[in-house]
């Protein structure tokens, strides 16, 4: 039981104080079969020699410059693998700030979005919330979800449709996931 809660107290995000269901040490995951691929592509385009950068950079707490999940172009998808089924009620979005950004600019930002929730096979998709990801405020932005969402899902989508402006790709830094657990109790094990 001890583990259990502490497994949930370290989830919980620093930045919103919230449990994050998107983190990659708490189990959520990529769907790499049904997410748009980011690729090697990023490293010519910054002349570096360098290793093609993970799909799952977001799903994890570091949002360093240049850490981040690059897509080519203004519009991808993503689909993440809960640890668990979530009544979702936020999502967060974390691009570096203009400050730490070694060219002094944000354009590789996403701009607008969705988030949609899907049912266990990834079939039913149902809409949770459009979404825009504003440079002019801070670097981390949590957006509500529609209230009353009628289940839970064990994936969440999320749909960039543009960026701030960068031609030739976009950069995500971190999503985490923010609701309730459904259908565990306190210690992770499901009602009798």
């Amino acid at each position: 039981m001890k583990k259990e809660v502490q497994q949930m107290r370290e989830i919980m995000s620093a930045t919103t104080r919230m449990s994050d269901y998107a983190l990659k040490e708490a189990g959520a995951a990529i769907d790499l079969q049904r997410s748009s691929s980011s690729s090697a592509w990023l490293c010519s385009v910054f002349g570096l020699l360098c290793a093609p950068p993970l799909l799952d950079t977001f799903v994890q707490p570091d949002s360093s410059p240049g850490y981040c999940w690059p897509f080519q172009g203004s519009r991808s998808e993503v689909l993440i693998r809960l640890p668990v089924q979530i009544r979702p009620t936020a999502v967060t979005i974390q691009h570096t700030s203009r400050i730490a950004s070694p060219w002094g600019t944000v354009s590789s930002a996403p701009r607008d979005f969705t988030v949609s929730g899907l049912d266990e096979e990834g079939e039913d998709e149902t809409l949770l919330g459009i979404f825009t990801y504003t440079v002019q405020k801070e670097p981390t932005q949590t957006f509500p979800l529609q209230n009353g969402i009628p289940r839970a899902f064990r994936f969440l989508k999320l749909g960039i449709r543009s960026n701030w402006g960068k031609p030739g790709y976009t950069c995500i830094y971190r999503v985490q996931v923010h609701g309730k657990i459904v259908g565990r109790n306190a210690v992770g094990q499901t009602p009798e």
